[in-house]
């Protein structure tokens, strides 16, 4: 019989290697694209591979650890959001808008990967702290962002403009720097010491 905590690394496991394998099936589509919300969310997905990795090495270890290890984690979140950034001021020098369907179709597949990966990591989202609070609120704002993504699809197909699909790229940056500050709040809280 499993216990919660193998179940718990068996539930990260595949979250890590979902989101690795929609990574390079989303990064792909968006450089064959030039598509800055598919590029954001791709780099998204290999931050999030990352994450489950060190969550996956840090169940172990002790709560100090893991806190610490949860401060890295929130910084981690950020980098997409940086990346983003960069292509996004690259899409406003060349706004091309990108192909609608597989826009819409991409988004649409990895909504469906963030869903699995948001519904398997939801019963444990409280049961390490900060290291799983990380995992989950990252599957979580994906799914959202897929959304968004589906709909850029959509508002390009109707204005042939590039915009939807940047303003969608920057609105991604903003979902991760809310949940990096969230996982940061609750590793500083792990890390203090009990009255």
């Amino acid at each position: 019989m499993f216990g919660l905590g193998d179940n718990l690394r068996r539930a990260v496991a595949w979250v890590l290697v979902l989101n690795l394998f929609y990574f390079a099936v989303e990064f792909t589509a968006a450089l064959y694209l030039g598509s800055v919300s598919l590029f954001a969310d791709s780099i998204d997905f290999l931050e999030d591979s990352f994450i489950n990795l060190l969550i996956l090495i840090g169940l172990s270890w002790s709560a100090t650890r893991r806190a610490m290890l949860g401060q890295l984690l929130a910084a981690i979140i950020l980098v997409p959001g940086i990346a983003t950034l960069w292509q996004a001021w690259e899409k406003f020098n060349l706004p091309i808008a990108p192909d609608a369907v597989p826009l819409s179709l991409v988004g649409a597949g990895a909504f469906a990967v963030n869903l699995a990966c948001a519904l398997i990591l939801m019963r444990y989202r409280d049961e390490a702290g900060s290291l799983t609070r990380a995992a989950f609120l990252s599957a979580r704002n994906d799914v959202l962002a897929n959304v968004a993504i589906v709909g850029a699809g959509i508002a390009t197909a109707f204005t042939m403009s590039a915009w939807p699909d940047v303003i969608v790229g920057l609105g991604i940056a903003v979902l991760n720097a809310d949940a990096a500050r969230d996982v940061f709040r609750a590793a500083r809280s792990e890390a203090s010491p009990r009255s």
